[in-house]
């Protein structure tokens, strides 16, 4: 049994974690299979990514069963998991989407919060976990959570390690959607076609232009955007939107540059 799985539907593909026997906890052939995952996901004929886990859960982070002999070199391990695994998300040129079908703890809450939407089903829940154990958030999880809730909340919650219900993470703007379990997987399959629908160019800039944005100037920012907005000017999104404007009808974007 594969550690993560891989399914296409048309544009959308789906990294499934696999390990639903300890809710998705994450280990280095879990790491290895999410680094081959994300590789697949640059394909252009993939247009959006839905990222999920198997079972109950989510994913509730590092398999302490990894570091029953000792934690030997773990920024080490850090480096060479973790952080290629959220930057290969924050580098994909798509949307990516979390569905949250149930915990996401430790590094796998930041998993969660590398993605650039995550829905949730009523049951999932949200916890830090770091500081129960006397460590602080890893694999991004400092760095997003701030950017998504803001200093005073985000150390709160960062500190505290307190569980979030599925309901609060739709309050503090964790999650976009909550949904019945059993509606879970369809609602995420019709956003991702949905996104997988958009002008996949265009959407891939709006990402890279928000996460500049948090240490450009005004003007900087005023800039990237019409250095941007100029290239994707020739797009065949760009005719294809204008022309479908024009002609009163729905575009029929492909994501070709």
């Amino acid at each position: 049994m594969a550690e993560v799985e891989l399914t296409r539907d048309g544009a959308v593909l789906t990294i499934t974690l696999n390990r639903p026997d300890v809710l998705n906890a994450l280990n280095r052939a879990v790491h290895a299979g999410l680094h081959a995952a994300l590789a697949e996901a640059r394909d252009p004929a993939v247009r959006a990514v839905v990222v999920t886990g198997a079972g109950r859960g989510f994913c509730v982070g590092q398999d302490l069963q990894e570091f029953r002999e000792g934690a030997d070199d773990v920024a080490g391990h850090l480096r060479s998991t973790y952080h290629v695994t959220v930057l290969g998300i924050r580098a994909l040129e798509k949307p990516v989407l979390a569905v949250v079908n149930g915990p996401a703890a430790g590094a796998g809450l930041s998993l969660a919060l590398a993605c650039d939407v995550r829905i949730a089903s009523e049951r999932a829940s949200f916890v830090p976990a770091f500081s129960g154990i006397g460590l602080v958030p890893d694999s991004g999880g400092t760095w997003l959570a701030r950017r998504l809730l803001g200093q005073a909340r985000a150390f709160e919650w960062l500190s505290t390690g307190r569980k979030l219900s599925a309901a609060e993470a739709l309050d503090w703007g964790l999650v976009s959607e909550v949904v019945p379990e059993d509606a879970l997987a369809a609602r995420a399959g019709q956003l991702a076609q949905r996104f997988a629908s958009l002008p996949t160019r265009a959407i891939w800039e709006t990402k890279r232009l928000l996460d500049a944005a948090e240490t450009a100037t005004f003007e900087e920012q005023l800039e990237r955007e019409a250095e941007t907005q100029a290239v994707l000017t020739h797009t065949h999104d760009f005719a294809e939107g204008v022309a479908a404007f024009l002609e009163k009808r729905d575009p029929a974007f492909t994501g070709e540059a």
